[in-house]
C-alpha cells in the first residue's frame, strides 16, 4: 500500500465519522457552550465544516500564516444543518480530489506554519496531514461529542460503541 492510499483511507475514516456528529448538531443552538471561556456550539461545528479544506492548503500550498499580514475574509460560518453538512460534503470532496492527485514522492516535500511570515515549524507534507489536519479534527469532534452529549444528543458511534449506540 502506498503512502497516498493509506492517506487516503484515514481521510475517508475520519471524514465519515465527522460527519456523523455533524448530523447531530442541534438547530437553533449555535451560540450554546459549555462554559465561559468555550467556543460557541456553531462555531465549533462549522469549523469542523472548514477543517477539510486544510488539506488543500497543505498539499496545495508551501505554508500557512496563521497571522498575515495581509487583511483576509474570515469564512462565512453554516447557519443551519442542512447548510453544515453541505460545506462540509464540498470540502471533504475537495480536500479527498486534492490528496487523489498528490504522489508518494510530494508528501516528503516540507510544509511549514507561518505567523506575520516568521516559520514556526515545518514538517513533510504527509505528517502535517496526519498531525495538523486528521488528528486536529479528531480533537475537535471529540469537543462535539461532549457539546451533543450535554444536549441530550446522543453521541454516535466512532470507532467503536458509544454510550448510546452499541450497548455500552
Amino acid at each position: 500500500m502506498t503512502l497516498k492510499d493509506a492517506l487516503l483511507k484515514e481521510f475517508d475514516l475520519e471524514m465519515e465519522y465527522t460527519r456523523h456528529h455533524l448530523e447531530r448538531v442541534p438547530e437553533g443552538k449555535g451560540d450554546w457552550k459549555p462554559a465561559e471561556k468555550s467556543m460557541p456550539l456553531g462555531w465549533l461545528s462549522g469549523f469542523l465544516a472548514i477543517l477539510p479544506t486544510w488539506s488543500n492548503d497543505i498539499l496545495e500550498k508551501d505554508f500557512f500564516d496563521v497571522n498575515p499580514t495581509e487583511p483576509h475574509e474570515p469564512p462565512k460560518l453554516p447557519t443551519n444543518r442542512t447548510e453544515l453538512l453541505a460545506l462540509f460534503d464540498r470540502n471533504v470532496a475537495a480536500g479527498r480530489a486534492a490528496l487523489e492527485r498528490f504522489d508518494d514522492a510530494a508528501f516528503e516535500k516540507p510544509w511549514s506554519l507561518k505567523a506575520a511570515g516568521k516559520t514556526l515549524w515545518s514538517q513533510p507534507r504527509w505528517l502535517v496531514l496526519k498531525t495538523f489536519f486528521l488528528n486536529h479534527m479528531v480533537h475537535h469532534r471529540a469537543q462535539l461529542g461532549v457539546y451533543l452529549r450535554m444536549n441530550d444528543v446522543a453521541v454516535p458511534s466512532i470507532y467503536g460503541p458509544s454510550a448510546d449506540e452499541g450497548g455500552m
